[in-house]
């Protein structure tokens, strides 16, 4: 199984590490303003009402953008954060100067095009060129260590601003794995219903069949045939106990089926039903699995309907080979459909009705890059399926 890409709680609760993250850069302003470290000491109840406002506005912004949108208003609150992060440095220096890595995170979330490059750009150069430019004035440090300072300042905006940007985009991107993991689970399971309910159709079909018939056949021979009877008796009790085998595969997905198996299957279970059935499958060639199992589903699902919806006194199985495919075709003299349908691929599979025989058959047909064919012509009815021998 692949491990998940991050840690399980991060998954379903992605905005509180960003609220986090949030809160320890914002209460470095309140913590350095009371204590003065650039400066003498602030107002600390000034100070923490602007943490408070700061970090409400910019939760707002941030929070939004995470789920694909801006907030209402936002300009307005985007006009009120860069205002509350910028004007007070004037006045208190260094120590507010955290605040402007929410502005400058809320500008670049939140504007577009050029109006965004020219207020990040403002946003960026502010506080720098402004820290530079008071040190050369004042003369306590020479230009290079002035612009060693104010490119230090720069690079920490940039850095704060970057990781706000990054957990706002990576909380979206959690969500979005979470919501297609939770699709993907969806879908997986109504991929296995389905699979559930087209091998149960396809496999109790045939098995309810024979049981139907060698139940009938069963009675009729009672009054005559007491041994013969029996014996059907027994051939059904046979057919039963594979049915509960095969349902019991099916669940757990391991069933599978044999060419050869299904085609002697067949030809028993049509000569029962007094169908003259004509083999002519000798020349056998080694296949694919999915060529083999198309093949050995379209024989089971044709004989199926061969005995549910037809009265057909004969039947002729073939299987040729020609120029790398195999050619199967059943021929049958029973009641016949008003037109004739040809399915190839994934196109015609919408055509066929969800739940039948053919849906499952023009799947597996599918699987195997195969094409089937079902036709009537002169009294006779045709289910042909090709698939070529060797199948990736």
């Amino acid at each position: 199984m692949t491990p998940p890409i991050a840690p399980r709680w991060v998954m379903r609760h992605p905005l509180w590490p960003l609220i986090a993250l949030h809160v320890l850069l914002a209460v470095q302003v309140p913590v350095y303003t009371t204590l003065g470290l650039d400066g003498p000491p602030g107002n600390p109840v000034a100070a923490t009402v602007a943490f408070v406002l700061t970090l409400c506005l910019s939760l707002r912004h941030i929070l939004a953008v995470s789920r694909g949108e801006r907030p209402a208003g936002w300009p307005w609150t985007l006009v009120a954060l860069a205002t509350l992060a910028n004007v007070p440095l004037w006045w208190f220096g260094s120590n507010w100067q955290a605040f402007t890595a929410f502005a400058l995170a809320s500008i670049v979330m939140l504007l577009r095009g050029r109006l965004m490059l020219f207020a990040a750009l403002a946003q960026l150069l502010h506080n720098p060129v402004k820290e530079v430019i008071a040190m050369l004035r004042d003369g306590t440090h020479t230009i290079p260590q002035a612009l060693l300072l104010g490119a230090y300042a720069l690079f920490a905006l940039i850095l704060y601003a970057g990781t706000l940007v990054g957990g706002a985009r990576l909380v979206r991107l959690l969500n979005e794995l979470e919501a297609a993991r939770t699709e993907l689970a969806a879908t997986a399971v109504g991929e296995e219903r389905i699979r559930v309910s087209r091998d149960l159709h396809d496999l109790l079909g045939q098995s309810l069949s024979a049981i139907s018939l060698k139940g009938d056949l069963a009675l009729r021979l009672l009054a005559k045939d007491t041994a013969a009877a029996r014996a059907e008796i027994d051939s059904l009790a046979g057919v039963a106990r594979d049915a509960l085998r095969d349902v019991r595969a099916i669940t757990r997905d391991e069933h599978s089926v044999s060419l050869r198996t299904e085609i002697d299957g067949a030809a028993a279970l049509l000569g029962a039903a007094g169908v003259d059935t004509r083999l002519d499958v000798a020349d056998l060639p080694p296949l694919s699995g999915p060529a083999r199992n198309a093949l050995a589903w379209a024989i089971r699902e044709g004989t199926t309907n061969l005995l549910r919806h037809s009265e057909a006194r004969t039947c002729t199985i073939t299987l040729t080979r020609h120029q790398g495919t195999v050619r199967l075709e059943i021929v049958n003299d029973g009641v016949q459909p008003p037109s004739a349908s040809r399915f190839t691929g994934a196109a015609d599979l919408t055509r066929t009705p969800p739940g039948t025989g053919l849906s499952g058959l023009a799947e597996r047909t599918r699987a195997a890059s195969g094409t089937w064919l079902t036709t009537a012509h002169d009294g006779l009815f045709l289910l042909s399926v090709e698939v070529p021998e060797a199948v990736a």
